[in-house]
């Protein structure tokens, strides 16, 4: 069993992730390397909080950094037997994810973002909450007779479902909340360009319908994987809640099935969504030669009353697949700021006076007596602004007086 791949922003490497066979010998070196990797990670965290309160107490400022916490490994590795046992590669790179967290933490403090949005300090790593997850670079991997050998000795058996296109970079294996192993190869690719069609379309997010496009044949319903999935996990989770231990005791055998089965059913859900969101975006990339695509960021619906459809959508998991596949194939992906989206008229150009409520779901111009679908009328909008030929798609008429340059400041263009 594989997952699918998951695509970097970077457009020359890729993330190929396959389920991997780890026999009892391969398990226990593994969780020999968590462990070890986890106590550098926690003597990481204990150093930066000694290192800020230093700065707080005194006027000189002590750094944190990569070169000092080294420093650091390198000292416990020639004093702990049982540190030296263990690879230095993945011991190293926890080092480096440790540096960048508390690096994107600190950027954050210091441009003044709320807590809710910035990036929390690194904090301690608990045996029984933190799932195993473990680094190496190209000198602690190597790819032999289809097995993975990783430095330290360990032999892993992935289970290919594909070729990978490169020597993989990196690899990344951790657990789950299943208790399946994954390797998550980082790989450099090449663009695969697909033949051109001369269509373009507009692409509006929604809650009733996950995306509606300019295109009838590529609107993507609201697929309700979690809605179908809500009665068995109602119940494991009243399961979970009858057997909850007391605080500071540990759990039960009962409560921690029911915590797997939740796990299970949470898992299958979102890889329902993620494989309804890549099936369609290879639609809608393998039928278009531009896309124009609503920058929309659904954080904001968490908040309001749908909540929990809006969370079943997966507005962002859909977007992100979108756009790297077009990034994958050499589509041009146009991101429109979705600013007014829905007050202007995609014939003339005019705007409403005041927002529409939810409950209206027709666009009626005042100008030029335009009368269509809101969300259809969205899509085409989202054309027009990303200086797209509207001519491409379907039902949609050239020309018209709503110019990019006149009601956005810059389309980014992937």
């Amino acid at each position: 069993m594989t997952t699918p791949g998951k695509y970097q922003r970077d457009a020359g490497h890729a993330r190929h992730t396959f389920r991997l066979r780890v026999p009892s010998t391969s398990r226990a070196g593994l969780m020999a390397e968590w462990a070890r990797c986890r106590w550098v990670w926690n003597e990481c965290v204990a150093m930066s909080r000694k290192v800020h309160a230093a700065n707080r107490d005194t006027a000189e400022e002590t750094t944190c950094g990569p070169a000092q916490l080294d420093k650091m490994l390198t000292e416990a590795r020639t004093a702990m037997a049982w540190l030296r046992e263990g690879a230095s590669v993945p011991q190293q790179q926890t080092i480096r994810d440790f540096a960048t967290s508390r690096a994107k933490a600190m950027k954050d403090i210091k441009a003044g973002l709320p807590m809710r949005q910035r990036a929390g300090i690194p904090r301690i790593k608990r045996k029984r909450e933190a799932l195993p997850t473990l680094n190496y670079t190209t000198r602690g991997l190597r790819l032999r007779d289809g097995r993975l050998h990783l430095a330290g000795g360990i032999v892993l058996t992935p289970a290919w479902s594909r070729e990978l296109p490169a020597a993989p970079t990196s690899v990344r294996i951790y657990q789950d909340s299943v208790g399946h192993w994954y390797a998550s190869f980082v790989v450099a690719t090449e663009t695969h360009p697909l033949p051109a069609t001369g269509r373009v379309p507009g692409v509006d997010w929604g809650v009733k319908e996950t995306a509606t496009t300019t295109s009838d044949t590529h609107d993507l319903p609201h697929a309700e994987h979690g809605k179908k999935a809500a009665q068995r996990l109602a119940h494991y989770q009243r399961m979970m809640a009858r057997r909850r231990p007391a605080r500071g005791q540990a759990a039960s055998k009962g409560y921690r099935q029911a915590q797997r089965q939740t796990a299970k059913l949470h898992k299958k859900a979102a890889r329902q969504r993620q494989d309804t969101a890549r099936k369609w975006a290879t639609s809608v990339v393998r039928d278009h030669d531009a896309i124009a695509v609503e920058d929309f960021r659904p954080k904001f619906l968490g908040k309001t009353t749908m909540a929990r459809k809006a969370a079943d959508a997966a507005i962002g998991a859909t977007k992100t697949a979108l756009t790297e596949m077009g990034r994958k194939h050499g589509r041009d992906i146009r991101l429109v700021h979705p600013a007014h989206t829905t007050m202007d008229c995609a014939a003339c150009g005019a705007r409403t006076k005041h927002a529409l409520p939810l409950s209206e779901r027709t666009y009626t111009c005042t100008a030029c007596g335009a009368v269509s679908p809101r969300d259809k009328n969205s899509a085409r909008v989202m054309l027009v602004r990303a200086g797209l030929n509207p001519a491409g798609a379907d039902r949609v008429r050239a020309g018209g007086p709503l110019v990019p340059s006149q009601r956005e400041p810059g389309i980014p263009v992937l």
